[in-house]
């Protein structure tokens, strides 16, 4: 088997704290993918300057049509090139998994708002590790439907990345303004779009008591799509995510992502002491999580080490019941947002 080196160029950021974080975040991002779904077949992965253009570098031996649907996702890539030896880039053709529009990610701006490519890494990273890591994507770009769930999901930035995958997305959040905000994005986008889909804001009652609202939409990724019945769903539950066990059944996921608070302000906006104090939150609301997880599923925390050292994460995961994954790769996804918040990722796996 040949060995061949390749570049992937990356995307560029608005962000210019991000964007001088990128390659690191992805050289780890890529780390993941080696370690879970290529086998160890990347090697003499680095950060190079290519025509004064920053590029990841690395070898890999004749990658399958699979390999390079996988890599074609990876969150900062621009494009993928193979190296020649006389300087040469040839363009390699990807096959990445959007199926959506890329403003449903990009349109809404607010204060606190995640960074889209951080997101699209995160969500990416803890599929990968999970029991149906493998099947994210296939041949031609296209895998199986998983389910996403964000128990802290704010105005839907990790739920629109999954729907971008043409995944199936559920998330929690207990601020009402930010769930009537995506709402009403939501609404508007579609119209805009003229996806054919059916959206409602309903009530969840338990009881005959009201215990919060939902919103329960259903769409087609195309207008055939729609015909046949190949349809997606999101939902989103506004009330308080340590509740989270009552209104998804357990072992119903096969991955929970999400993007803990910062312990700092963004605006005007106040919630609960709890969601003030993420080492709290955590310990509340993880175990409930844990048991809405498939057996192989994994969760990803993104949070603020300021506040919260890994090791206390670490804890709080174990005492969950879940398997840490803290090695190689899995510890290099530490970068400054801004000077109060040095955020890292974690990331755990229940047992089969």
């Amino acid at each position: 088997m040949s060995k061949q080196r390749y570049g992937a160029l990356i995307l560029p950021s608005a962000n210019r704290v991000y964007a001088d974080a990128s390659i690191s975040l992805m050289s780890a991002e890529m780390g993941v993918l080696d370690r879970e779904i290529l086998g160890g077949r990347i090697s003499d992965l680095a950060a190079e300057t290519l025509g004064g253009v920053p590029y990841l570098t690395f070898t890999l031996g004749d990658p399958t049509e699979r390999e390079i649907a996988f890599l074609s996702n990876l969150s900062a890539l621009y494009a993928l090139f193979r190296l020649a030896d006389d300087g040469g880039l040839h363009p390699v053709a990807v096959a990445p998994l959007d199926r959506l529009d890329d403003d449903l990610l990009t349109i809404q701006k607010y204060a606190g708002k995640t960074n889209e490519q951080f997101t699209k890494m995160l969500l990416n990273v803890t599929v990968w590790a999970s029991a149906s890591g493998g099947d994210m994507t296939g041949p031609g770009g296209r895998g199986r439907t998983l389910r996403i769930f964000d128990p802290m999901c704010g105005r839907g930035t990790t739920l629109n990345q999954a729907l971008m995958y043409g995944f199936n997305a559920d998330g929690m959040d207990i601020d009402t303004k930010d769930f009537e905000a995506y709402a009403g994005f939501l609404k508007t986008w579609l119209k805009r779009k003229r996806l054919k889909h059916t959206l409602e804001l309903v009530p969840v009652r338990r009881e005959r008591r009201l215990v919060g609202r939902k919103i329960d939409l259903t769409l087609g990724l195309s207008k055939d799509d729609y015909k046949s019945g190949d349809r997606r769903r999101l939902t989103v539950v506004n009330a308080d995510t340590v509740r989270a066990p009552e209104f998804y059944a357990a072992n119903s996921f096969d991955a929970i992502v999400t993007d803990a608070p910062y312990g700092v302000q963004h605006g005007a906006r106040v919630q609960t002491s709890l969601s003030r104090s993420p080492s709290d939150l955590l310990r509340a609301a993880v175990p409930g999580w844990t048991r809405l997880l498939k057996p192989g599923g994994t969760l990803g925390i993104a949070w603020n080490t300021h506040v919260t050292p890994r090791s206390d994460a670490l804890d709080i995961l174990s005492s969950a019941g879940l398997a840490p994954l803290d090695d190689g790769p899995y510890r290099d996804f530490t970068h400054r947002v801004d000077q109060a918040i040095l955020r890292d990722i974690v990331i755990a796996r229940k047992p089969a």
